[in-house]
């Protein structure tokens, strides 16, 4: 059974950094991809990054500039390190793989 549990978010201010956690069981690193994804009230899941199976990352537009993600294979675990963050980072941040996904963490950026 595939659990994805993360953990990190919480309030910052406009110009501050945070590291998400994405623990994962119950599938082997080397099979997925592993994906962040946002969302705020009103709007649709957006995706932020990605992890593949061999380690190659990826993100949506600018966020790049601001964000890594980052994988602890002997952890199991995928981070999301989100630096210089904006108001308009404000979001509940999910991690997936295969369809399946996490409960998710709040992150809110206070201006």
């Amino acid at each position: 059974q595939v659990q994805l549990v993360e953990s990190g978010g919480g309030l910052v201010q406009a110009g501050g950094s945070l590291r998400l956690s994405c623990v994962f069981s119950g599938f082997h690193w080397s099979i997925y991809t592993i994906g962040w994804y946002r969302q705020t009230p009103g709007k649709q899941r957006e995706w932020v990054a990605s992890i593949t199976a061999g380690g190659t990352a990826d993100y949506a537009g600018s966020l790049r500039r601001r964000f890594t993600i980052s994988r602890d294979m002997a952890k199991k675990t995928v981070f999301l390190q989100m630096n210089s963050l904006k108001p308009e980072d404000t979001a509940i941040y999910f991690c997936t793989t295969n369809n399946n996904w996490g409960q998710g963490t709040q992150v809110t950026v206070s201006s």
